[in-house]
């Protein structure tokens, strides 16, 4: 197939190696991965502080980017942005008045897939060590965020792909389905609030002996970072593309691509 990659801005800007990681593993699939190079943020952000006219062109441009044939399907590693793609899109245009926008919307969204979305339901991945050699001999929690878990209907399919990487140790997060706080603008508005489920948060994950927290979000896995960060831990947090990256020939390491709590490396 010929896949589209929507990075997203957090991943982008501050977690590149998770949008490399999602290449590989579509390459090692036998894939095509191409950038689309007009795209910039969903709108996620403006649309859940309410600010619709202001998300009308950033919506506008993110169609525009992938409003193509030159692709079969796009894929983001980050349900909230998928979630922003495939739902709310739609009801911005619409909230605006502008129907063509509205169907193009409606076209760019059935075509895009969170990552483990695209594996699973598309691709046919339901064994990351056998299907893609992933390799991964560390102890993992896993936190299901919430647009994933609420908008898409994940349900496991990122827990699924982590349990079945070789060598790696799962184990169960206490309350896993709760909020970490973060929320975009949710965790500056009420800071407070946030930084409370932010810590009930970090302190569940240091709870479970885990050397790392992984998950399907940038945005989450850095407000939680900060959190265990806060809390003293080097327990680490690593999206689940870069855990399905690894491999035997090609390992992680605390001193080289999983990035520590605490800035360290």
């Amino acid at each position: 197939m010929k896949i589209a990659l929507f990075a997203t801005c957090i991943v982008d800007a501050m977690y590149p190696r998770t949008a490399r990681a999602t290449v590989t593993i579509l390459e090692r699939l036998g894939h095509e991965v191409i950038f689309p190079a007009g795209q910039a943020c969903c709108g996620q952000m403006h649309v859940n502080s309410g600010y619709f006219k202001e998300a009308l062109p950033v919506v506008a441009n993110h169609v525009a980017a992938f409003d193509t044939d030159d692709y079969d399907v796009a894929v983001a590693p980050s349900g909230s942005c998928v979630a922003s793609v495939k739902h709310q899109h739609e009801l911005v245009a619409w909230r605006c008045g502008d129907a063509a926008l509205e169907a193009r919307a409606a076209v760019v969204g059935a075509k895009t897939y969170e990552l483990s979305q695209l594996l699973t339901d598309v691709l046919g991945v339901t064994n990351a060590a056998e299907q893609l050699g992933s390799y991964f001999p560390h102890k993992v929690t896993y936190h299901p965020s919430c647009h994933g878990m609420r908008l898409l209907k994940l349900g496991d399919r990122q827990l699924n792909l982590l349990s079945s990487v070789a060598g790696i140790e799962m184990v169960e997060l206490p309350e896993a389905e709760q909020c970490c706080g973060f929320g975009g603008t949710f965790s500056m508005k009420n800071a407070d609030v946030s930084s409370a489920m932010n810590a009930d948060k970090a302190a569940n994950i240091c709870g479970t002996g885990a050397e790392l927290c992984s998950g399907g979000d940038a945005s989450c896995l850095l407000h939680i970072g900060g959190g265990l960060s806060r809390q003293g831990s080097h327990v680490g947090t690593l999206h689940f593309a870069e855990i399905l990256a690894c491999t035997l020939d090609r390992p992680a390491t605390v001193l080289g691509e999983v990035q520590l709590a605490g800035g360290k490396r």
